[in-house]
């Protein structure tokens, strides 16, 4: 039998293979800094077997308040995963127990999405007659920072921006973008082609490259965490943070969504902007509405858990819909969806998905397009 991560997003350490029933792994961190949770690698050899595999550090992960009701996933074939019943936290340790049909098996922490689909994604883009894809510059590893330019810019055309990925062990972001890109470059659908004529959409896909290929749970390769990055980002340490900002500030902003995924929380839920300084009565209705029809779009999405006020203190600024919301005074909300399960729509096969991200993403367009038309009828 044998263990492997060496290939994108590949992330664990093993510390023993001698019991198929006593597996000893242990959290590999982000390779610059000591976060860890995420995990990805194959099994090979151990069709027919039961296999107990224990993760020794899961304690030491940065949210072991996200083990208590998770279960791993699984794949034969890296396209179509299945949760593993038999996952338990106890003593500290993350317990896994399969027995695998086959002899090659992968293991993680959610569905990966992986920097090939990526740009398969981009390919996708650059063939419609609506959106382009472009460069905004590189990674700290020297790779590209895309952003997917949806509709022609105009006066008349509200700025859109909605990024992902910013930390790289939430794939559900990724999966939401697809989703939303799909629907949104559909010339038959009346939402998108309605979205298209009142704006113009700034969609970064993927923000953490580096980190998303190294198997990171939240940094990028220089160890940041580009999520506290936005008051004062550099060059050397979060290009980018730095990039995207800037073409921010060429563009404008009239409405900010970044998609995350949270350890703990078994929700939909949004991290909202109403303790930014200077947030307006304006906006804070705005985002009122914003969120109503998030609800009306999809029923996955609620409104009574979420975080807790003042959870991010002094650093609140640092954070991407925070640091948008104050310098455009606009609707910047941070959206975060379940590892585990949504508990108000509990799917007791596949909990959270990939899927059921993808349907999320192509329903936020309904949302956005609701916004979009509130703003429209305030200016006639």
């Amino acid at each position: 039998m044998r263990i492997s991560s060496n290939f994108d997003s590949g992330a664990i350490e093993v510390v023993s293979l001698a019991d198929p029933e006593n597996i000893r792994l242990r959290l590999r961190p982000d390779n610059a800094a000591e976060f860890r949770q995420w995990f990805h690698y194959r099994v090979q050899g151990a069709a027919g077997q039961h296999l107990v595999m224990r993760f020794e550090n899961a304690a030491e992960a940065a949210y072991p308040g996200g083990w208590p009701g998770y279960r791993a996933l699984a794949s034969y074939d890296r396209q179509n995963w299945f949760r593993v019943a038999a996952t338990r936290y106890e003593d500290g340790q993350l317990i896994v127990e399969h027995s695998p049909e086959r002899n090659s098996v992968y293991y993680a922490y959610f569905e990966p999405y992986s920097h090939e689909r990526h740009l398969d994604l981009l390919g996708r883009v650059e063939m419609s007659p609506f959106a382009e894809v472009r460069n905004l510059g590189a990674s700290v590893e020297g790779r590209d920072i895309d952003v997917v330019v949806v509709g022609r810019p105009r006066p008349d055309k509200q700025p859109v921006w909605i990024t992902a990925r910013q930390h790289p062990g939430e794939t559900m972001a990724s999966w939401f973008i697809e989703g939303l890109l799909e629907r949104l470059l559909d010339g038959a659908d009346p939402v998108s082609r309605r979205v298209r004529e009142l704006a113009t959409l700034y969609v970064v896909p993927n923000m953490n490259p580096d980190g998303a290929i190294r198997g990171n749970l939240r940094t990028n390769a220089a160890g940041a965490n580009l999520n506290r990055e936005w008051q004062s980002p550099s060059r050397a340490r979060s290009p980018e943070v730095l990039l995207v900002r800037d073409e921010m500030e060429r563009t404008g902003v009239s409405l900010f969504l970044d998609i995350h995924g949270d350890e703990e929380l078994p929700y939909v839920f949004f991290s909202t902007a109403e303790e930014v300084p200077g947030f307006s009565a304006q906006a804070l209705a705005r985002q009122s509405k914003l969120i109503a029809a998030f609800k009306q779009a999809s029923p996955d999405v609620q409104t009574e858990h979420g975080y807790q006020a003042g959870r991010f203190g002094e650093e609140m600024l640092s954070l991407a819909s925070k640091w948008v919301a104050h310098r455009f005074g606009c609707v910047a909300l941070t959206l975060e969806m379940p590892f585990k399960d949504n508990a108000n729509l509990p799917d007791g096969v596949s909990g959270w998905s990939a899927a059921r991200s993808r349907i999320l993403g192509s329903a936020a367009l309904v949302a956005v397009l609701a916004h979009l038309s509130e703003g429209l009828s305030r200016t006639d």
